[in-house]
């Protein structure tokens, strides 16, 4: 799973992008509002964690641009206000979460899992479950009625995506950001190939189907 973080105390920031990564979860990072907004706005996170005061574009701005966007992704806002109406107004925003500084990390990584089973199929134990697929972010793996797909790293954040949002059309451009990344050199048509290498591994369990093409628009995962 990909959270952003956008925080302008760097020393923060990097504290809690360790953490993240040490529970697995890929991260990406700004240290302004306005590089987090763009970054926000790619589409391809599965949680973002924002501080309320940033420089440029304020956090809540962020929240209510990214709303009005129809941007449905999990919102955490970090801050060192407590007052209710402090809390309020974040909420009221559009944010699902606030979380005032200091933190401890136990508890911010309760709220993180809470957030992600409530904004996708996320079991208590960390799997994604879709169609009979089972995805396991800890074994970097997929399993149909538990047997392993025996993925590639790239096989498997492919289909991470895809079940995250289920039943949802994801773009080439979408899965091309989320999986190889804006910088990667190779073309969208990575994409495509890599589709055909999961349908391949999903076959002989009858679960090829399960991803389908969407015509002039991109893939889906989704049970006919």
């Amino acid at each position: 799973m990909r959270i952003l973080v956008v925080e302008d105390d760097a020393p923060l920031r990097e504290a809690i992008v360790a953490v993240l990564k040490e529970d697995d979860y890929a991260v990406d990072e700004a240290g302004d509002g306005d590089e987090g907004l763009y970054h926000a706005r790619q589409g391809v996170y599965d949680l973002v964690i924002l501080d309320v005061m940033l420089p440029g574009i304020g956090g809540l701005d962020i929240v209510r641009r990214l709303r009005a966007d129809g941007d449905r992704t999990p919102i955490m806002l970090l801050t060192a206000r407590d007052s209710v109406a402090d809390k309020v107004a974040g909420l009221d925003s559009g944010a699902d979460d606030y979380l005032v500084k200091p933190f401890a990390v136990p508890e911010l990584l309760a709220r993180i899992k809470a957030l992600l089973r409530r904004g996708g199929p996320v079991s208590a134990d960390g799997e994604l479950y879709y169609g009979g697929i089972a995805a396991s972010p800890k074994a970097k793996d997929a399993f149909v009625d538990g047997a392993a797909l025996h993925l590639t790293a790239k096989e498997y954040e492919l289909l991470e995506f895809l079940v995250i949002n289920r039943e949802q059309i994801l773009t080439r451009e979408q899965i091309f950001d989320r999986v190889w990344g804006v910088e990667s050199e190779t073309t969208h048509g990575i994409v495509d190939l890599y589709i055909h290498y999961l349908r391949k591994k999903l076959a002989p369990f009858g679960r090829d189907a399960v991803i389908q093409t969407v015509r002039g628009a991109g893939f889906m995962l989704k049970l006919k």
